[in-house]
């Protein structure tokens, strides 16, 4: 992962703002397309350790994100619609959450069988933190 990379994501942390209603809040706008992380992912124990909180849905019309889950690292490579899941956390380039209400996540994820079907179905400034 480039300090860029670390850079940009440090900087979505600090400006995301968690509401008593529990809503979220993005203050400014962050460009994160063309920055290329790899496809590697971990799922984290805790909402407040992952780069990117996920909701799953359950009908393909309700995400903004279809994923393939690639059973090899290489597969997954420069391609935000196709995951890998990593061992450790060290070995991830993004650090994801599964969150229980659609209110609480920041991408809405719905998960495919086959690589064809994958691909981003609405614009998400998350687009680029996957690959």
């Amino acid at each position: 992962m480039t300090v860029f990379t670390q850079f940009l994501k440090g900087m979505v942390q600090m400006i995301r703002l968690s509401l008593s209603a529990g809503l979220t809040l993005f203050v400014g706008t962050f460009v994160a397309t063309g920055v290329a992380i790899g496809g590697n992912i971990y799922e984290v124990q805790y909402a407040h350790q992952a780069d990117v909180r996920i909701y799953r849905v359950k009908y393909e019309s309700q995400a903004d994100l279809c994923v393939y889950v690639a059973e090899y690292s290489n597969h997954a490579r420069g391609k935000d619609e196709v995951w890998h899941y990593a061992r450790y956390a060290s070995q991830a380039d993004a650090k994801i959450f599964f969150v229980k209400y659609a209110s609480q996540g920041d991408v809405k994820v719905f998960f495919v069988k086959y690589p064809s079907q994958a691909g981003w179905r609405k614009s998400s400034m998350f687009r680029g933190w996957f690959k």
